[in-house]
């Protein structure tokens, strides 16, 4: 599918203007931070009217519904096109550094039982420009983009415009990113996997374990019965092989469920002795946030909980890092996006509120 970029370009050869104007436009849009099409100085103004005409007033078609903020969480809810809803959220970790954690899919249909977004279900997957505009509304609003995770709503893989959308974002005419500054997550689809290890080598890659056993696995996301844990291990392993590049291992902490030390032995057994690479494997251990729709059973880990567990890991040699929880109060945290589809379990039936800050 192409891209609005691809059309832009487009539409400047159909009209006839020499093909510099299409560089003027993305400078106006990629230097200048610049999305109406009638504030871009440096194009004539026939063609600033020609393209409100095609394309509308912005380049940007997705429309900022709700925006909450939370010490160094920054959630805003799209509304698309066809009254679908996304969330995205942006991340300041420190002075100068944010990154964006982008949705991918409106709902999800994995139905992994601690995640808010899987108990909508699926509703569709979203285009190249969906995913990337969730970029390009922060870009224009002249914030730095430092780092971006497909960590969103959806999973990205089970997306085939995930990959153009990777495109776009490390062209070096349009956001120029670094491979390396973009993380992409996947519960494990192996050939989606093999895919992304042939296409973006250098991009990062999240494997969401949760258990290593095959049949708490199963119960927690229902995936792993297609894919079984030890098949993926042996994808990623083979993605290390080739690539030479770290891949991390979520883990959310289920105080009772999957922090045992039975849990720990197993995790340290499947991630240590896997070869010449297996220091590449670095385990990320996240608190659970809780979810809406997600059992009652589910508890947020205290510290004790959550160190011990990590303390068992480092003994044995695993890389392992707590990660910070931004937004929880916002439910902007992992595993909470839901798009404001279900509110207190029940489907939302209002239109989205005009933008706000709260």
């Amino acid at each position: 599918m192409e891209t609005k970029y691809d059309r832009l370009k487009a539409f400047v050869a159909e009209k006839g203007w020499p093909m510099y104007r299409f560089n003027q436009i993305l400078h106006a849009i990629f230097k200048e931070r610049i999305g109406e099409f009638e504030r871009m100085a440096t194009l004539p103004l026939p063609l600033r009217h020609q393209l409100r005409e095609r394309f509308g007033k912005s380049v940007l078609r997705l429309r900022p519904a709700l925006r909450k903020r939370s010490g160094q969480a920054d959630k805003v809810l799209f509304e698309l096109p066809d009254s679908n809803k996304i969330e995205t959220v942006r991340l300041i970790y420190r002075a100068g550094w944010q990154s964006y954690c982008v949705s991918s899919q409106c709902g999800c249909g994995f139905g992994c039982s601690f995640c808010a977004t899987g108990k909508i279900g699926f509703k569709r997957n979203l285009s190249a420009d969906e995913i990337t505009d969730q970029i390009l509304y922060f870009h224009l609003q002249n914030h730095p983009i430092d780092s971006i995770s497909l960590m969103g709503m959806g999973e990205a893989l089970a997306n085939p415009q995930t990959f153009a959308a990777l495109k776009v974002l490390t062209d070096p005419r349009l956001f120029n990113l670094s491979p390396r500054r973009i993380t992409v997550s996947t519960i494990g689809l192996i050939p989606q996997i093999e895919r992304l290890s042939r296409e973006f080598p250098q991009v990062n890659l999240t494997f969401s374990l949760h258990s290593p056993f095959d049949e708490q696995r199963s119960a927690l996301m229902p995936i792993n019965r297609k894919y079984p844990l030890n098949e993926v291990l042996d994808a990623l392993d083979a993605h290390i092989r080739k690539n030479r590049r770290k891949v991390y291992i979520a883990y959310i902490v289920l105080p009772g469920v999957n922090d045992t030390p039975e849990h720990a032995g197993k995790l340290i057994s499947l991630l240590r002795g896997r070869g010449p690479w297996d220091y590449l494997y670095h385990v990320n251990l996240i608190r659970y946030n809780p979810a809406s729709g997600a059992p009652k059973a589910y508890q947020r880990p205290n510290e004790d909980e959550l160190t011990r567990f990590c303390r068992r890991l480092r003994r044995a040699g695993v890389k392992v890092t707590v990660r910070q929880s931004f937004g929880v109060d916002i439910e902007a945290a992992c595993g909470q996006l839901y798009g404001r589809y279900y509110i207190r379990g029940k489907p939302e039936e209002r239109k989205s509120p005009a933008p706000q800050e709260q």
